[in-house]
C-alpha cells in the first residue's frame, strides 16, 4: 500500500498539520512534512477526525436484505466517515447465538469498507424470557462484548438482574431499549399536546424513564455496566446525571434525529417522522444537547433503522419506525453542536469516536491522530452546506427525514487502515 500525505487538515478541529500514513498505520503528524513517495490529498481548510464509530447501527442481515445488507451499510457507513459499527441483534433469525454472530462478523470482513461487530441479543429470540447464550458469544470468532435486545426492552427485571451478573464476568455490556411494554401499548407518538391534538396514542416519557432508573440501580447492585440506547427525554438525562453522580457505570448514547426533530413534524402524518422512541418535544430536544455537551450523555449513536419504501410509504399507523442515519449523521450534529457553539470538533471525535470506541471495547478504531496509530481516519468539509438527497445514498433503503434539508458539512474521504473507502465524496 503507498503512502499517503494528507496536506494541511486541522486534526480535531486545531491548526492546519500534515498527516502522513504509511500503509495500515500513521507514520507522522507535523508540519511540512515530506511528499516524496506519497499521494498527496490537499486538505486545507477541511477537518480530520479519527474513523466514527456508531454503537447502534440495523445492518439487517440476515433475513431482511430488501431493506439493508452488511455491504451496503458498510458502504454507507464509509459515506458517513465510519470505520466501526455496532450491529444489531434483531436480524432473522435473532443474533442469539455464536453461529449467527459469526456470520454477520465475517460478512463485515468481507465488505471491506468498515469493521464490523456484531451485538448479540439478551435473551432468546428477542422474547425476553430466557438468557440467550452470552459466555458463547463472547468466546466466538466474533467477540461480542455488548449485548442488547434492541427493538425491545429487556422489560424483566430478574432477566435483566442475571444478564448484568453474566456479562460483568468478561467486562461485557449490556444495551438497554428503554421502554415499558405496558406503558406504550397503542403508542404512535410522543404523549403530549401534539398526541392529543391529532388523537394519535401517546408515548409518555415516564415508559422511557422508568426503566432507565430501575436499570441504573440494578447496575449498582450488582456491579456491572449499562448503556441506554437513544436515550431522549429530558427526565432520562436527569436519572443519569444522577446515577453518574452515584458512581454507577452508566453510560448513554443520543441519536442525531433526536438532537434536531421534534414531535410538531407528525403533524404532517409524514411516516418518514414515525420512530423508536418518539420524536420529543423542543424542551426534550434542548436538554439533549445541553446533556452531549456536559458529558453526561457520552454518545452519538445513529440507530440507522433502514426500511423498504412500501414500509415506509403507507399510513402512519401501519408505517415501520425508524430512520436511516448513517450519511447524515455527522452532518447533524455540525448543525446541532458545533454551529451552535456547544461542541468544538474535539468534541465530536469524542462523542462519535473516541467514546463510542471505548464502550464497545473496539480495537484499533477510536484512537488519537498520532503517530503509530492505525489510519481510520475521515476528512470533513466543514463549509459545505447542501440538501440532503436520498437518491445518492449508499444505504439500500431511503427513509429519511432530511430529504430536502440543506445540512452542514460533507465527509470527502475515509480510511480504513490506511485504505481508502471514500475519496472526493464517493466510495471506491
Amino acid at each position: 500500500m503507498s503512502k499517503i500525505l494528507i496536506r494541511g487538515a486541522k486534526v480535531l478541529g486545531g491548526e492546519p498539520q500534515d498527516v502522513l500514513i504509511d500503509g495500515t498505520v500513521i507514520e507522522a503528524v507535523g508540519e511540512n512534512l515530506s511528499a516524496e513517495g506519497a499521494e498527496v490529498i490537499e486538505a486545507g481548510g477541511k477537518v480530520l477526525l479519527p474513523g466514527l464509530v456508531d454503537l447502534h447501527t440495523h445492518l439487517r442481515e440476515p433475513g431482511r436484505e430488501d431493506s439493508e445488507t452488511v455491504l451496503t451499510g458498510t458502504r454507507a457507513a464509509a459515506s458517513g466517515g465510519y470505520t466501526n459499527v455496532f450491529a444489531m441483534a434483531n436480524t432473522f433469525p435473532v443474533a442469539d447465538t455464536a453461529g449467527v454472530v459469526e456470520q454477520v462478523w465475517r460478512l463485515g470482513q468481507e465488505s471491506g469498507y468498515c469493521d464490523v461487530q456484531p451485538i448479540g441479543a439478551v435473551t432468546v429470540g428477542l422474547e425476553g424470557a430466557k438468557l440467550a447464550e452470552l459466555g458463547a458469544m463472547h468466546e466466538s470468532a466474533a467477540g461480542v462484548t455488548v449485548f442488547s435486545d434492541d427493538g425491545k426492552c429487556v422489560h424483566d427485571a430478574v432477566i435483566m438482574r442475571r444478564a448484568l451478573e453474566y456479562v460483568k464476568a468478561f467486562g461485557g455490556v449490556v444495551a438497554q431499549h428503554a421502554q415499558e411494554p405496558r406503558l406504550t401499548e397503542g403508542a404512535q407518538m410522543n404523549e403530549g399536546v401534539v398526541s392529543a391534538e391529532l388523537g394519535l396514542g401517546g408515548w409518555p416519557a415516564v415508559a422511557e424513564e422508568s426503566v432507565i432508573a430501575r436499570d441504573v440501580l440494578l447496575a449498582e447492585h450488582v456491579g456491572s455496566r449499562v448503556h441506554i440506547c437513544h436515550l431522549s427525554t429530558a427526565g432520562s438525562v436527569e436519572i443519569v446525571r444522577w446515577a453518574k453522580s452515584r458512581g454507577i457505570d452508566v453510560t448513554a448514547e443520543v441519536t442525531p434525529h433526536h438532537l434536531l426533530l421534534t414531535d410538531e413534524l407528525v403533524r404532517s402524518y409524514n411516516p418518514v417522522y414515525k420512530v423508536n422512541p418518539p420524536l420529543r418535544t423542543e424542551r426534550d430536544v434542548l436538554a439533549l444537547r445541553e446533556a452531549l455537551a456536559d458529558g453526561t450523555i457520552d454518545i452519538v449513536a445513529t440507530d440507522h433503522a433502514p426500511h423498504p419504501h412500501e414500509d415506509k410509504d403507507c399510513e402512519w399507523a401501519a408505517a415501520a419506525m425508524g430512520m436511516v442515519g448513517l450519511e447524515t449523521a455527522l452532518s447533524v450534529v455540525q448543525e446541532t453542536m458545533v454551529d451552535t457553539g456547544l461542541l468544538d470538533w474535539a468534541g465530536v471525535a469524542d462523542r462519535m469516536s473516541f467514546k463510542p470506541a471505548q464502550i464497545g471495547q473496539a480495537t484499533g478504531h477510536g484512537r488519537p491522530v498520532s503517530a503509530g496509530e492505525p489510519a481510520n481516519l475521515t476528512l470533513v468539509d466543514t463549509e459545505y452546506r447542501g440538501q440532503v438527497d436520498p437518491a445518492g445514498f449508499a444505504s439500500r433503503s431511503r427513509n429519511t427525514p432530511y430529504e430536502g434539508r440543506e445540512l452542514p458539512g460533507r465527509v470527502t474521504h475515509t480510511w480504513l487502515r490506511g485504505k481508502a473507502t471514500l475519496v472526493d465524496g464517493k466510495l471506491t
